[in-house]
């Protein structure tokens, strides 16, 4: 029996067949899917539909995608518009940000052109592996709202002009979940995954600083964002995907178990 057998996980996830909870499932761990933040289609979606639509003329170089999410929030746009989004890509060459953002962007069928070599999934690491702009190259980069500007200010210094538009924003949930509150409150949670920063601060704005669990961060990116929630992060997955972060699980719940015998 190993560490992470039964030990049960907080995963900021509702869907049950989401990869990463099907991950944590197949890695012998109970899941407790729940709902730390939500992501919210921009209101209005005016400018995201202007670039979409452009986007189907053939007026991009290159789509930029750093996220799943962000795939989602474009697939339910381009239905909106009455199309699909590999329709409206057509042959215009796609980047993601890393291997789970080009997964994501091949159940959506797009081909992707572009993926960071390595572990990490930053975008730093994308605009290491960008090209060199031809003179007039657009890159539509549909982003979060509070996402950093390291990408497009990485692409507008090799000579990219960008179509910088923000497609979703993330909004933290407004109150606990009591069931995962009831666990916490029994003591029987053992970990918590943290996809993102955003994860991060709503869990501890939710439940506090969470004492005793394992913390599993999906990055870097997100490893500082919960050090500055005041969470202590005890593994970090070595590259970021579903099979990564039940990497760092494991990991995280055999030192835990070390340090408790």
């Amino acid at each position: 029996m190993t560490a992470i057998d039964a030990a049960r996980v907080i995963v900021p996830r509702t869907h049950p067949d989401d990869p990463v909870v099907a991950a944590v499932r197949d890695a012998g761990a109970v899941p407790l899917p729940t709902a730390l933040v939500t992501t919210v289609v921009v209101d209005p979606p005016d400018e995201l539909d202007r670039s979409l639509r452009a986007l189907g003329e053939g007026a991009h170089s290159w789509l930029a995608v750093t996220s799943a999410t962000t795939v989602g929030v474009l697939v339910g746009r381009a239905e909106a518009l009455g199309t699909t989004l590999a329709a409206l890509v057509g042959t215009t060459p796609v980047a993601a940000v890393g291997p789970a953002t080009a997964a994501a962007l091949h159940e959506a069928g797009l081909d992707v052109a572009l993926v960071p070599p390595g572990p990490t999934s930053s975008a730093a690491d994308l605009v290491a592996a960008w090209p060199v702009s031809p003179r007039g190259g657009i890159v539509l980069l549909p982003r979060s709202a509070i996402a950093a500007p390291t990408l497009a200010t990485g692409l507008r210094e090799r000579g990219w002009l960008v179509d910088d538009v923000v497609a979703y924003r993330t909004v933290a949930a407004r109150t606990a979940d009591p069931a995962v509150a009831a666990e916490l409150d029994a003591g029987r949670v053992d970990a918590v995954l943290l996809t993102s920063g955003s994860t991060a601060r709503a869990l501890v704005d939710l439940y506090g600083p969470v004492p005793g669990l394992a913390v599993v961060a999906i990055g870097p990116s997100t490893a500082e964002a919960a050090a500055r929630a005041g969470l202590a992060v005890h593994a970090v997955a070595p590259e970021q995907t579903p099979a990564g972060l039940v990497t760092a699980l494991d990991r995280a719940l055999a030192h835990r178990s070390e340090q408790h015998r």
